[in-house]
């Protein structure tokens, strides 16, 4: 992130340095808002790997200081294009587009709370409580729900964390935002199975907290059993889709699933999820063929049939519909420009936060390289 490689960075890069936000990814979730406007009647969030902060700053600056970016800056800039547009066809001059045909006023939510959790620090932000927890442990709930309520005693969330009945607690949310993902190791078939894994960890805590018809967004790496993991959402979730924003680098696997309709199963048992427990015990169908059928909402469902008695029913498998996010006409993500002449490169508004290893790497260049100074002996 210094200032040498500025001339290799794409532009939402520069423009994440301009308008503040803390890093590129910022217009990730302002593009996928602009598609399923995933703020609308939206109070509470969770932010699961927050770090270093900047899907919590669009939160702060939507939620708690009513700002209009993400889906209410597409419709404030569609509605000034519909006045041109009426302008033009009406023989009249047209609107000057700098001037906004809707004023750009604040409006706050009330009741707004917004809790947000990772490994790594983070910088503090307006109306933010951020949680240094790890979301693959089961002692985070309880924090989580503390942290949602600060008012209900620790007991009682605690106690009804262990005894899985959530359904009558008042600790609930409208919406999960998970953008984590594991350091990759360029073995796509590992990274792939490590993030399915993150995932899991985010649905497991995403069932115990989400309130009936909430919704719920995390990274997920593109791979062959994609079709299997968009099946597992469909338990939980009315409506599931694959998105891939544009401020998205096209040569990567990363995609975001958005999942919504949020309605637990009949017969849930929470021990499932959590490896303990009985399962719930599936009717015995008879055996078919694989067939495949695309619904009306875009949905394609493959029936996975035994060929022989002796196989094991396999179910059913969703394939979710692919979208696209963000405006064809903004900028590519896997392009690099030419800086213009006299571009003024603008200081970060937040400095990078220092890493757990920056101590190691310390040590380790003062040791003389990755593998530390070699002597030549004797003999050799």
């Amino acid at each position: 992130m210094g200032k040498s490689s500025k001339d290799k960075r794409d532009n939402y890069y520069r423009l994440a340095k301009e308008q503040g936000w803390r890093a590129r990814s910022a217009f990730k979730l302002l593009q996928l808002d602009e598609h399923f406007n995933l703020f609308e009647d939206v109070t509470r969030v969770v932010d699961l790997c927050a770090a270093p902060g900047s899907w919590s700053q669009v939160l702060s600056r939507v939620l708690v200081k009513g700002e209009r970016i993400g889906r209410g800056g597409w419709e404030d800039r569609r509605y000034r294009e519909l006045l041109r547009v009426r302008g033009q066809s009406s023989g009249n001059e047209a609107i000057d587009e700098r001037e906004p045909a809707v004023a750009p006023a604040a409006r706050p939510r009330k009741d707004v709370r917004i809790v947000a959790l990772d490994l790594q620090p983070m910088a503090p932000l307006d109306g933010i409580i951020c949680l240094k927890a790890d979301i693959t442990h089961p002692s985070t709930i309880p924090l989580l729900l503390k942290a949602l309520d600060p008012d209900t005693d620790s007991a009682d969330t605690s106690n009804a964390t262990a005894h899985s009945d959530l359904t009558s607690t008042t600790h609930k949310v409208d919406l999960i935002l998970s953008d984590g993902a594991p350091d990759v190791t360029g073995l796509h078939d590992l990274d792939i199975y490590l993030q399915s894994q993150l995932l899991f960890a985010a649905l497991s805590l995403a069932v115990r907290v989400l309130k009936p018809g909430g919704k719920f967004v995390a990274k997920i790496f593109r791979g062959g059993d994609v079709d299997l993991l968009m099946g597992q959402m469909r338990v939980f979730f009315k409506d599931v889709t694959v998105a891939k924003p544009r401020s998205s680098r096209g040569s990567s696997l990363e995609a975001f699933v958005v999942c919504t309709g949020f309605a637990l199963p009949k017969g849930w048992n929470e021990g499932e999820m959590l490896g303990v427990g009985s399962p719930i015990k599936a009717e015995r169908r008879e055996r078919t063929k694989p067939s495949r059928r695309t619904r009306e909402d875009g949905v394609v469902e493959v029936e996975l049939g035994s060929e022989s008695d002796s196989d094991e029913e396999q179910g059913t498998r969703w394939i979710a519909p692919f979208l696209a996010c963000g405006d064809l006409s903004a900028f590519d993500a896997d392009a690099s420009h030419t800086l213009p002449e006299g571009y003024v490169s603008l200081e970060p508004v937040q400095p990078p936060t220092a890493p757990p290893y920056k101590q190691a790497l310390e040590e380790r260049r003062k040791m003389g390289g990755a593998y530390g100074k070699t002597k030549l002996g004797s003999g050799i």
